[in-house]
């Protein structure tokens, strides 16, 4: 086999091999989303066994990643990925420990839930955090359809989301506070309510890191400590430069 044969040989099974590890990547994420609306239906409609079932899915998210980060590890021995290639690789483990921790807090809310299913549901049935999830829920889902279509714009949109879902958990913390102050009676639920929105917010938080991971698989810029300001600014002012 002649040389350049041999290199469209090798890039063609680099390419089918790193296809293959994107779409482990993706059904693990379709899991963690499932995982996620299974842990917050369990505490509105009060379903205990539903809450319980959240840590058996998390186990599978957890052998998702590490048969993903193998597959990986050996695409690295056997592949010697160059730079721009290499910089795909490592986006992707990183973004599979955050679907793994997205797992971990679904199981948290999973194990609360079936707590709080033993007690009497307040009258607007958690709405505040039903509105809560539904953010991170949605933020989460496009954070992946941005991995998936490689679109740095819409990662750069979804990632703005996590300011609201900070906002939102600020909110149900005071008020959980107030509730603790006016009736001591309340501390338990109130308690468990204010460890679902912190679970709720690193959700958001995992979700806005696999936005800034496909910013980097695109564009090779890392911007875990860059303003969503000049980060956006720096995306339009590379879209606008001629080719």
């Amino acid at each position: 086999m002649e040389t350049s044969d041999l290199s469209q040989h090798i890039s063609r099974r680099f390419n089918e091999d790193m296809e293959h590890v994107r779409t482990r990547v993706l059904a693990m994420g379709g899991l963690v989303e499932e995982l996620l609306a299974k842990a917050l239906n369990s505490l509105i409609e009060g379903d205990s066994s539903l809450g319980e079932s959240v840590a058996r899915d998390d186990l599978a998210v957890n052998g998702m990643e590490v048969a993903i980060d193998e597959e990986c590890s050996r695409i690295l021995a056997t592949r010697a990925p160059a730079a721009g290639d290499l910089r795909l690789i490592v986006a992707i483990i990183k973004t599979i420990t955050d679907l793994e921790r997205i797992g971990d807090e679904g199981e948290k809310i999973g194990n609360i839930s079936a707590r709080l299913a033993a007690m009497e549901r307040p009258e607007n049935r958690y709405r505040e955090i039903k509105h809560m999830g539904r953010i991170v829920a949605e933020m989460v889902h496009d954070a992946l359809d941005a991995f998936a279509r490689l679109d740095s714009q819409q990662a750069v949109r979804v990632a703005r989301r996590d300011r609201m879902v900070d906002e939102e958990y600020e909110a149900i913390q005071r008020q959980c506070i107030t509730f603790m102050m006016e009736d001591p009676r309340s501390i338990r639920r109130a308690l468990d309510v204010m460890w679902i929105v912190r679970s709720l917010e690193r959700v958001g938080d995992h979700a806005k890191n696999i936005c800034e991971y496909v910013i980097y698989m695109v564009h090779g810029k890392d911007v875990r400590h860059t303003k969503l300001e000049d980060v956006e600014r720096d995306l339009q002012e590379a879209a606008s430069r001629p080719l």
